[in-house]
């Protein structure tokens, strides 16, 4: 009997080591992506919130763009929520919703009662548009300059501080 207590006890411990140690990785918020220093994906996708229009990437170009991937069903994504409220309120990049994988009336009364941080919504039911850029997972957000180039990717949500450390000094052209 204890021949199968230990080994399981061992493993167990392993897991709340591994889950603690990447929940608390400062790192894991920025993940290097194959996108980065490329021009961003093109996209046409169904816009939430006007029927019958489209969300186009084209409309962005000459924009600094932060296109964040979110649901309903993400529980961090109402964490960031706030955050991008204030990116968008700020002026200096056009907040672009990639809406995930989601239903649409839970999405619009989510904007409805949050308030809409967004200057456009697109609808990705299947993914299609999420696969292009690499999502696996939401929140996560891609930061594209004028160009169309991506220029960073953040997993996980977007902190004031993050913005503050991170992406507006990209913005801004203090980082390179």
């Amino acid at each position: 009997m204890n021949r199968f207590w230990i080994p399981l006890g061992i493993f167990a411990a392993l897991v709340v080591v591994f889950g603690v140690s990447l929940k608390r990785a400062p790192e894991k918020m920025l993940v290097a992506s194959a996108l980065i220093g490329k021009p961003a994906p093109e996209y046409v996708m169904p816009d939430l919130l006007q029927p019958n229009a489209t969300v186009d990437s084209a409309t962005y170009k000459g924009k600094w763009v932060l296109l964040n991937v979110w649901g309903t069903w993400c529980v961090e994504c109402r964490a960031e929520h706030a955050e991008l409220l204030a990116i968008q309120r700020g002026g200096l990049v056009s907040v672009v919703g990639l809406n995930y994988k989601d239903d649409d009336d839970a999405a619009r009364q989510w904007l409805q009662e949050l308030g809409n941080p967004y200057a456009a919504v697109g609808v990705d039911k299947e993914g299609r548009v999420a696969i292009d850029f690499g999502v696996y997972g939401a929140p996560e957000s891609f930061l594209i300059n004028p160009q169309g180039v991506v220029v960073h990717k953040v997993v996980g949500v977007v902190t004031p501080e993050l913005w503050q450390t991170k992406l507006l000094p990209l913005v801004e052209g203090k980082s390179s």
